[in-house]
């Protein structure tokens, strides 16, 4: 398959990362023409300004990795963020109120959704599929449309395992295709990135992208 970089979302969110980390993370983005980084949202600010003026999406997190802080936190989270320069915000979704069955779960979306469009930036649903069955997968994905999400996204790679290719080609035949699906989690080969594409992955996130593409 050509231009994988195309698909790949550079990332680095190690609890132990430094600013040279990040350099390298931008530098790197600049090599290879990837189509954009993943960044931990202390260092948007850093990376944004290593971007410059390259064509290399900016990604940060919001309520990450468990998703069960508060909706008011995220939303702060996602108004520093862009303000400090991101361009897409991939938020963890609150599993907790998911699996309590809570009608909250799609209204802190909406609220997220709504601050991240009126920033004219787009947002991406991390869903963990590690936790859920594959009618909940099917059920977040059509919560997630709903709610106006722009990506569903697999995994945080924090949990017991990331993205698999048939959770992704379950996320790709629920939502419509305006809907984008990012897999992500565990992705470490060429043969693994192509997979998830061929399932119907949009997006490849991974801090592996330099074997993956070399």
């Amino acid at each position: 398959m050509e231009n994988l970089y195309n698909y790949i979302e550079h990332t680095n969110l190690s609890p132990t990362l430094t600013g040279n980390d990040i350099d390298r993370l931008v530098a790197e983005a600049k090599q290879y023409s990837f189509l954009g980084i993943c960044v931990p949202p202390f260092w948007v600010k850093r990376a944004k300004r290593e971007i410059g003026d390259s064509q290399i999406i900016l990604v940060t997190v919001a309520g990450f990795p468990l998703g069960y802080s508060q909706t008011e936190t995220k939303l702060e989270e996602i108004k520093h963020a862009v303000d400090d320069g991101a361009d897409e915000i991939d938020v963890v979704w609150n599993i907790s109120a998911f699996k309590s069955n809570m009608p909250w779960t799609k209204i802190e979306i909406a609220k997220c959704s709504k601050l991240v469009h009126n920033y004219q930036k787009a947002l991406k649903v991390i869903i963990e599929t590690a936790y859920l069955s594959n009618e909940e997968i099917m059920e977040a994905c059509k919560l997630c449309v709903d709610a106006g999400a722009d990506f569903v996204k697999t995994s945080t790679g924090f949990a017991p395992s990331g993205a698999k290719a048939e959770h992704v080609q379950l996320m790709r035949t629920t939502v419509p295709s305006s809907v984008g699906v990012k897999a992500s989690g565990g992705i470490k080969t060429k043969a693994q990135a192509i997979e998830m594409i061929q399932a119907g992955a949009n997006r490849i996130g991974t801090s592996s992208g330099i074997i993956i593409c070399g």
